[in-house]
């Protein structure tokens, strides 16, 4: 198998489950990947159940369940995790652009078709190889190991670069273009000394982006355009 990748389906229809995790295998056979599905009927009963196990890659979520709907339920999640793939399935398309505020991978109108559902799954698997990317960096005589997707942003400064993740900061004697081509695609110039991490982005204003967390970084008046062009085809999954 070329990979492997654990799967939540959370919907209240057991119908819709199953229909669902069966999409899933087939286009995990088709594709050669080795996955694990588990079903849950409540956005509640994945909560119980992730508070133990917050192995998953992928989850297929329907919006409109119970006391806790989905868009709620992914909020609580993206508090904490960043990686995790969220796919929303349902019947309402009231909701789409909640699911771009919790960096959905796509938003799927019930009922959804097995090719449509093969794409969204193979843009989810590249949103995971990219997150999983990591580079190793010299830092005060020392090798430090740091994922791609704990990146937010880097800042050219006069003679090195400042390389900010989720944790802290640290500074790195390098090129910025030189960093630019090692940290590679999902990584955008909004300002000649700025580069984000799309997947970090939460909001584009006119002279400014906002990131998790609130940060706010310059964005020029040249690199508006293509900021948000890459935004949009990265939240629709479209980023290659």
């Amino acid at each position: 198998m070329d990979s492997g990748y654990r799967i939540a389906v959370c919907d209240d229809s057991a119908a819709d489950r199953d229909y669902i995790a069966g999409l899933c295998g087939r286009w995990a056979s088709r594709a050669g990947y080795d996955i694990q599905i588990r079903g849950f009927c409540s956005a509640e009963d994945f909560l119980f159940h992730y508070a133990e196990c917050k192995e998953y890659d992928f989850l297929l979520l329907d919006i409109e369940m119970g006391d806790l709907d989905g868009i709620s339920l992914a909020k609580k999640l993206r508090q904490d995790n960043q990686t995790l793939q969220i796919v929303f399935i349902t019947g309402f398309p009231d909701f789409m652009a909640q699911g771009y505020e919790v960096s959905a991978v796509h938003y799927l109108l019930k009922p959804v078709g097995e090719e449509t559902m093969a794409r969204v799954l193979e843009r989810a698997a590249a949103n995971c190889k990219r997150a999983q990317k990591a580079l190793i960096f010299s830092v005060e005589g020392e090798s430090v190991r740091v994922d791609t997707g704990e990146i937010l942003y880097a800042e050219a400064l006069a003679h090195f670069c400042r390389i900010n993740t989720r944790d802290g900061a640290f500074e790195v004697r390098l090129n910025f273009s030189q960093l630019e081509k090692m940290l590679g695609e999902g990584f955008i110039r909004t300002h000649r000394s700025y580069l984000v991490r799309i997947g970090a982005i939460r909001r584009i204003g006119k002279t400014e982006v906002t990131l998790d967390g609130g940060e706010k970084i310059p964005l020029s008046r040249s690199s508006c355009q293509a900021v948000n062009q890459a935004f949009i085809r990265y939240f629709r999954g479209e980023w290659q």
